[in-house]
């Protein structure tokens, strides 16, 4: 077995790589700079803050639940290469759109800015949707069966790099840099497009659905009544429900609980990051290349032990002085700051470790010909729980109930994902 790192030596993996890369990057340096802008610019109510970035995080999953039976249903029926470079040229013409929505809300015309960033949020999501189910389907059509898990943690832990540099250049970059910014790394990602080797269709001709209503339902019911999948699918959007109401509350709480400015936001995001990229290497090493969820329902356990931490910690913080936010320094030189940052970075690393066998077990347990639509299969289930999530961490909102208690739905999510893995690991291993 090749180790995992030599993988990036390798061009029938390295070019995939980058792209994804650069394609995660470029999503989250744009969304960070969008809400950095929109927190800590143009709205100044905890609840408008919390309601404004679960309905962006709601227009990305609306394209994932539209469009994924789709996405799936082209991957499978045409070259997997081809559609990545399509989906490449779009992001350049994203990325104009999305710039410009920076740069009007920056110069104080908000309504029309948030119409165009708010459009770029639902086609970024249109973008991902048809790229997702290819960045880990083309995986088995140009590794080997031992290589799979060990490249599927690399992307997954290269998605939360990239995540944790587009966040924390966001976050001290100024608004027109950002927007040259996207702009380059899109030009880059098309160009790193276009050295991926062919992925050619496997097996009989597809014949395309284009409803998305009858080809979702359809993609759904032929992949759900698998047990393994069944059970796969499931704990991955239980793990995905919990990750939508973090998203949701994270820059809200940072703001309004820990007291902190828009830099601190950034540190913790960054350092979420981190340990998500930790723990999807490091599940590789333990299962030495096999995929199994015999780890499965110790790590999401763990996981929710640090989240009931987490929340504890955030409930007894300090706040800063009215009127003002604490900075970097400030921040970690109260006596709680290091406690909090190591739970908050427990929950990524035991996340981490969780989520990255569940993902291998969509692309080596059926044929390569159905690999795309099984990840597909998994996306539209994925995006309607955290659409649900979503919406719930609204409703809660619009109820009076704070971001700390909200991390009590998180932690009471674990033993569900925990009984799920459980079940997964009987039925496979």
């Amino acid at each position: 077995m090749i180790n995992a790192l030599g993988l990036l030596k390798e061009r029938r993996f390295l070019p995939l790589f980058v792209t994804q890369f650069l394609g995660a990057f470029n999503d989250n340096l744009f969304k960070q700079a969008m809400v950095l802008v929109v927190v800590y610019q143009i709205y100044q109510d905890p609840k408008y803050e919390q309601s404004f970035t679960a309905i962006a995080s709601g227009l990305s999953i609306i394209a994932f639940v539209l469009l994924s039976a789709l996405a799936g249903q082209l991957a499978d029926a045409f070259d997997k290469t081809r559609i990545i470079r399509i989906v490449k040229t779009a992001e350049i013409a994203i990325m104009l759109v999305g710039g410009a929505g920076l740069l009007l809300a920056k110069a104080g015309h908000t309504n029309v800015a948030m119409v165009l960033m708010l459009g770029t949020i639902f086609a970024l999501g249109v973008h991902s949707t048809f790229f997702g189910p290819i960045k880990y389907a083309i995986l088995p059509q140009h590794l080997k069966e031992d290589e799979v898990l060990g490249g599927t943690g690399l992307v997954e832990s290269a998605t939360y790099i990239a995540i944790l540099l587009g966040t924390v250049l966001a976050g001290f970059m100024k608004v027109e840099h950002a927007v040259i910014g996207t702009l380059v790394v899109a030009g880059i990602g098309w160009l790193s497009a276009r050295q991926v080797p062919p992925a050619p269709r496997q097996g009989p001709e597809l014949k395309i659905n284009y409803n998305p209503f009858t080809s979702s339902w359809r993609l759904i019911s032929g992949t759900m009544h698998i047990p393994r999948l069944f059970l796969a699918i499931c704990a991955i959007s239980f793990f995905w429900t919990m990750g939508i109401v973090l998203i949701v509350i994270f820059t809200p709480l940072a703001k309004n609980v820990l007291t902190a400015d828009k830099h601190v936001a950034t540190l913790l995001t960054a350092l979420f990051s981190v340990g998500i990229a930790i723990g999807s290497v490091a599940i590789n090493s333990l299962l030495k290349g096999h995929t199994s969820a015999r780890f499965g329902p110790i790590t999401v356990m763990i996981m929710g032990g640090f989240v009931m931490l987490f929340s504890w910690l955030c409930e007894a913080w300090t706040p800063a002085a009215a009127g003002h936010l604490y900075t970097t320094l400030e921040f970690i030189a109260e006596p709680m700051a290091w406690p909090l940052i190591a739970a908050l970075v427990g929950i990524a690393i035991f996340g981490g470790m969780f989520v990255v066998p569940l993902y291998a077990f969509l692309t080596t347990t059926v044929h390569q010909d159905e690999t795309a639509r099984t990840v597909a299969a998994n996306n539209v289930v994925n995006s309607g729980a955290m659409a649900v999530g979503s919406a719930f961490v609204s409703l809660l909102t619009n109820w009076g109930v704070g971001s700390t208690h909200m991390l009590y739905l998180v932690a009471a999510m674990c033993p569900i994902s925990a009984w799920l893995a459980w079940k997964l690991h009987k039925a496979c291993d």
